[in-house]
């Protein structure tokens, strides 16, 4: 098959698996929904506050959508260790290269355009609550972090794909990943600062500050969640090469 044919069969699989694809959409509308519910009622009372960073809450929501984006990623991988599909695929694009190369492509993609589209919107919808604390896209590092939002976001699939196809189970993945997103990572930032700001989460977010505080800068938060993923990839690269389907 071409490169072109195995990647056009790699989105029909996302369209068609429920689970990812729906994931995917969640990236988006849960992330809008949180938003919604949110910045109406507390948006400018938070933003009062003295210790308030107006562009980093202006992102708040992608705490949820994090959560999305690691669910299609380890859903996307997951579907073909159920009921013999690997072997299906596998038969019809032998090259397992090939086959990796394109599933992560097309996870990747697939991300980056919701995330994107996720980012730019969580931003402009939010701030249409914040009154007199509404800051616009001109303002110092917004367009940036909307940017890197959507990339911080394709990378965290990424990284639980590459997991996901080492451990051949998107529940073991999100068991493993979603607890260390939600409470690992705060519980490491508060014994040990300086080994916290490393981490995929953390180090990706600085993205979204306006004056990030720390070693890494905004970019280079995101290069370190850039190695993160990649060697998430690499690891699953060395399982599908080697294990038996």
């Amino acid at each position: 098959m071409s490169t072109t044919a195995v990647l056009h069969s790699e989105w029909i699989k996302i369209r068609s698996v429920r689970a990812s694809f729906g994931s995917l959409i969640a990236i988006f509308a849960v992330t809008l929904a949180v938003t919604l519910l949110v910045f109406p009622t507390v948006g400018q009372a938070e933003a009062d506050n003295a210790d308030a960073e107006p562009l980093f809450d202006a992102f708040y929501a992608l705490n949820f959508a994090q959560i999305a984006a690691i669910s299609f990623g380890a859903t996307a991988v997951s579907s073909e260790y159920l009921n013999g599909a690997l072997r299906i695929s596998l038969s019809a694009v032998p090259n397992r290269g090939l086959f990796y190369a394109a599933k992560t492509a097309i996870v990747a993609a697939a991300t980056l355009a919701a995330g994107l589209a996720t980012s730019f919107a969580t931003f402009l919808v939010g701030q249409a609550f914040m009154g007199e604390y509404t800051i616009g896209l001109s303002q110092p590092g917004a367009l940036r972090a909307c940017i890197g939002g959507g990339i911080y976001l394709a990378l965290m699939a990424l990284f639980a794909a590459g997991l996901t196809a080492l451990l051949r189970s998107a529940v073991a993945v999100l068991s493993i990943l979603i607890p260390f997103i939600l409470i690992v990572s705060f519980v490491v930032g508060d014994v040990a600062a300086g080994a916290a700001e490393y981490l995929p989460d953390r180090a990706g977010q600085q993205v979204l500050h306006q004056d990030p505080v720390g070693a890494l800068g905004p970019w280079t938060g995101l290069a370190v969640t850039a190695v993160w993923a990649a060697a998430a990839l690499l690891a699953g690269w060395w399982a599908v090469r080697r294990r038996d389907a």
